[in-house]
């Protein structure tokens, strides 16, 4: 028993930070109607940027977040505003081609200027745990499962009850209405995109607290923040809280009594039986 609760405990906080992995693909994909198939390789610049601040400027992972995040929210807003927009009203092909494109220029140059070898974000606490009980809490990983969670409530709560969260949920559901209350939908994109791959970026630095990081990260945290975004449901923003926790729990009892390698299959496998028995996601609105 308590190595299936630590187990489950270790599932959770890994879901925690899928969550966060996945808000930024949600909310482009349901606002701009793009499956960001760069969304992985900003993550790993992200991740990248936090373990520049660390190792040359000695500023803390979850210190420099705030730093990593404004500097992606720019990179967003530019590629939307000087690329995307070009294609945003195009067949989803298009943006398709368009963003894994982009997918393969970051990662080739993220290679040339990085190197493929694997690094880590080492800060003084990486090695330090609190124990609960039985079981076994690394602070690295708490640490990162709070932030997630933060960043991810926020988001909602910023996409509910602020002025500029209800004109992106406004354009999302009737650009046509949106317009006539005055919405500019070019600015609104972008933003709505910045905000995207900045939360992709902060998800990054997140990531390479626990992980080792290289340039071709970016293709598998793609496909697991598409999945997570299916089996949360778009139509809620909670959804992707619910669907990173459920997809990290599944995959730690995989893990667990199957074995490390069939991780992946358990995640796309639920996926599969959520798009037959539930299209809309866990959370989202059923026909």
């Amino acid at each position: 028993m308590d190595l299936l609760a630590q187990i489950l405990l270790n599932g959770v906080l890994l879901g925690g930070l899928y969550a966060v992995m996945a808000l930024g693909l949600a909310l482009v994909w349901g606002v701009l109607n793009i499956v960001n198939l760069a969304h992985g390789a900003f993550i790993m610049l992200g991740a990248y940027a936090s373990w520049y601040l660390y190792t040359y400027l000695h500023v803390d992972p979850f210190l420099g977040l705030p730093l990593t995040g404004a500097g992606m929210f720019c990179l967003g807003y530019a590629l939307q505003r000087g690329l995307l927009n070009l294609v945003v009203r195009a067949p989803m092909f298009n943006t398709l081609l368009i963003t894994f494109g982009l997918e393969v220029v970051l990662t080739y140059l993220a290679q040339l200027v990085f190197s493929a070898d694997f690094r880590t974000i080492n800060p003084p606490y990486a090695g330090s745990s609190l124990a609960l009980g039985p079981m076994v809490v690394p602070l690295a990983r708490l640490a990162a499962f709070a932030v997630a969670i933060v960043l991810t409530v926020g988001m909602w709560l910023f996409l509910l009850h602020t002025r500029q969260g209800r004109a992106i949920r406004a354009t999302a559901q009737n650009l046509v209405a949106a317009r006539l209350y005055g919405v500019e939908p070019r600015h609104l994109y972008a933003v709505t995109f910045g905000l995207g791959v900045a939360l992709a970026g902060a998800a990054g630095g997140l990531y390479g607290t626990v992980s080792q990081i290289n340039p071709y990260i970016g293709a598998a945290l793609t496909a697991k923040s598409f999945a997570i975004s299916i089996i949360g449901g778009l139509d809620n923003p909670l959804g992707v809280i619910v669907g990173g926790l459920f997809l990290g729990v599944i995959e730690a009892l995989t893990m667990l009594y199957i074995g490390p390698t069939f991780a992946n299959v358990a995640s796309f496998g639920i996926l599969v039986l959520v798009l037959v028995l539930r299209p809309g996601g866990l959370l989202g609105k059923t026909a």
